[in-house]
């Protein structure tokens, strides 16, 4: 059955578990980026039909809201089974949208069926608490405060293209499980496969206005949507840019903010020291650079090396480079690197990479691109007035930066505008953590490459790389509710 819905060309609009055609008929086009084929189109959406999905959402929420944990598990446990049971389909579809190599949409799928499961277990231990008033000096046992954890409403989420199925799923299921209702406003890029969620969560029997799904122009799918005081919350990941966007949308609202999570852009530093295990650095640094073409917010971004060490990690990691990624369509399985998502990003590829070598780079790795498909790009001796150190590439290039100490390391590292991940690689544990007291981030690796998991750590960015926990099972969820305390005024014992 999920099957032929992925089968389909043309997509309505998801809302009350039914699929609706846009009124406009206006469609928007989605062409792979493996070959320009056309993926399918996304309907367009009025206003008119956002309040219409907004009403929608309200009544679902009222409804939601008050059915058991247990209800709410059942439904995810049943889209974890479908995601699973659908798992070759799903994985061909991300292929295909954005150009994801097999093994890595693979694994994205049954991630997400796995995240889903977690997600389902962890509602039913976020729980409130009880306060009595005789821990506070000057009070008797009078008073006993229930704090209960209860949903918050509305809640819009915006993932980004690069993780259609994962980072458009723990969005929703953080969400629902506290008992919420979700607007999922789909991409352009990777909104073919939010749709197919939206089929997934209705085969599971999720009920009316629950999940309603939209798709269309920034200014009305967007910035109309976002501009809704009925709008509790935003769950965002994508470009700071865009969040800036988002933020001055929201000044517009008469009431007060509603809660946002940010999960933006990064420039994420590996440091690698000189007494550290060369081999597994190179490994991991090399993995955390290159896979998915470096279109990944955590992907290593600037390795910053001792100079004692510098040449060896130079020829080590080339070589690992040469004979890890192989360059092809990702649909064929032996290939482990595919095409960026679009021409913007070959152009900015290219911008930084010949603003590097003007200002006196070196390039100790590339290879023979070919339109959209870029061969990794190793860049050494990097020196901060390149364009490279600071900005985020998205796409496979890496900049070598060579210091003389861990000090001046952390110095380059926490210049940086962003502070989403760092990493650092050494075999000295007081170096460690003075690393990781030092970095100005919301994560820290010790001797392996940055990642957004596993499912139940938390996972957040500071200063121009977000606000909030945007991941983690309990964290997100905690995000996605509010504290209601309920007081008991007892009569004062004799």
């Amino acid at each position: 059955m999920l099957k032929n819905f992925i089968k389909n060309k043309k997509f309505g609009y998801f809302i009350d578990n039914e699929w609706r055609e846009p009124k406009s008929q206006e469609y928007i086009k989605v062409f792979s980026p493996i070959d320009n084929s056309l993926v399918g189109e996304l309907p367009s959406v009025s206003k008119e039909e956002i309040d219409d999905v907004i009403k929608s959402s309200e009544i679902g929420f009222n409804f939601w809201r008050k059915k058991t944990t247990d209800d709410k598990v059942k439904v995810l446990k049943k889209a974890a089974s479908l995601i699973r049971g659908n798992a070759t389909d799903l994985t061909n579809l991300i292929i295909e949208e954005v150009g994801k190599p097999y093994n890595e949409s693979y694994d994205e799928v049954i991630r997400t069926a796995d995240l889903i499961d977690f997600y389902a277990e962890e509602g039913r231990r976020v729980l409130g608490e009880v306060l009595y008033s005789d821990s506070f000096p000057g009070f008797s046992k009078t008073k006993k405060a229930i704090a209960e954890r209860v949903p918050i409403g509305i809640v819009v989420a915006i993932p980004p293209f690069n993780y259609p199925l994962n980072e458009a799923v723990p969005k929703i299921v953080g969400a629902i499980i506290a008992g919420n209702s979700v607007i999922l406003k789909s991409p352009s890029q990777g909104g073919i496969t939010c749709m197919v969620i939206g089929e997934i969560f209705r085969l599971s029997g999720l009920y009316n206005g629950v999940l309603n799904i939209v798709a269309g122009s920034n200014e009305i799918a967007g910035d109309y949507l976002l501009s809704s005081e009925k709008i509790s919350a935003i769950n965002f990941t994508g470009s700071t840019n865009t969040a800036i966007h988002i933020q001055q949308v929201l000044a517009s609202r008469k009431t007060v903010y509603p809660t946002i999570l940010l999960g933006l852009s990064g420039k994420d530093s590996a440091i690698v020291l000189k007494d550290a295990d060369l081999d597994k650095a190179v490994e991991e640094i090399a993995n955390g650079a290159f896979s998915y073409s470096g279109q990944r917010c955590t992907a290593i971004k600037k390795v910053i090396v001792e100079n004692d060490i510098a040449d060896k990690f130079c020829e080590k990691i080339t070589k690992v480079v040469k004979d890890y990624f192989v360059m092809g369509n990702p649909r064929d399985k032996k290939n482990t690197i595919g095409p960026v998502i679009n021409d913007k990003t070959v152009s900015f590829f290219n911008e930084l990479k010949k603003d590097a070598i003007d200002k006196g780079a070196k390039i100790i790795l590339s290879g023979e691109d070919n339109g959209r498909y870029l061969y990794p790009v190793i860049l050494d001796n990097v020196s901060n007035n390149m364009r490279i150190s600071w900005e985020e590439p998205f796409a496979p290039i890496l900049p070598i930066v060579r210091v003389n100490d861990l000090y001046e390391a952390l110095d380059i590292a926490n210049s940086s505008d962003y502070g989403l991940q760092s990493s650092i690689f050494t075999e000295n544990i007081e170096k460690a953590f003075i690393a990781a007291e030092s970095l100005d981030v919301g994560n820290v690796q010790i001797n392996g490459k940055d990642s957004r998991g596993p499912d139940n750590f938390p996972f957040n960015g500071v200063k121009k790389s977000g606000i909030g926990n945007i991941q983690g099972a309990k964290y997100l969820i905690e995000s996605m509710t509010r504290i209601k305390t309920t007081v008991i005024n007892f009569k004062e014992n004799d």
